[in-house]
């Protein structure tokens, strides 16, 4: 990685899950915020839905997702949902990784959010997806929550870490 790349917080899933990957009191001081995550949800399908939450608000998002699997393609608008991340019916300990980018994230203009993620399924596919999103909301990032859709949580040893990134 880039020497510019500072690491602010890990976040260890630990036994039992975890409802949601929070990251809060982020300063104000980089450029650019990128968070790193390698996960598996308790969903018993193969892939989980997630989402993200900014400031403690799910609102405000549009976006635009193209995803495949090696033998299908398909395209969609999510509101907050980021990606398809290993669920626990994939391979046994086989964890998706998500890369979620946001520039500008203490500006005070609108929040674009870039993401892409894998998941695998060695017993039947590969699958990769590609996130553009817009938050329509023009104050500072300072926290930051990744949560696997419905009653779902992010099983033990998911692990998350936010970078801040100076333009230097």
């Amino acid at each position: 990685m880039a020497n510019t790349y500072e690491a602010i917080a890990t976040v260890t899933v630990g036994s039992g899950g975890a409802a949601d990957i929070d990251f809060t009191s982020i300063p104000a001081t980089y450029t650019d915020v990128v968070l790193k995550i390698s996960c598996r949800g308790s969903d018993t399908t193969v892939y989980t839905s997630m989402t993200i939450s900014l400031n403690g608000s799910s609102s405000s998002f549009t976006g635009r997702i193209i995803e495949g699997s090696g033998s299908s393609v398909a395209s969609g608008t999510p509101t907050t949902g980021i990606g398809d991340p290993n669920g626990n019916g994939s391979t046994a300990n086989t964890f998706g990784n998500v890369e979620i980018y946001i520039p500008n994230y203490a500006g005070s203009t609108n929040k674009s959010i870039s993401v892409d993620g894998v998941g695998e399924n060695n017993a039947t596919e590969a699958y990769a997806y590609f996130v553009a999103t817009l938050r329509s909301n023009t104050a500072a990032i300072n926290q930051i929550t990744i949560s696997p859709t419905a009653t779902k949580t992010w099983l033990q040893y998911t692990s998350a870490t936010l970078y801040g990134i100076k333009n230097s």
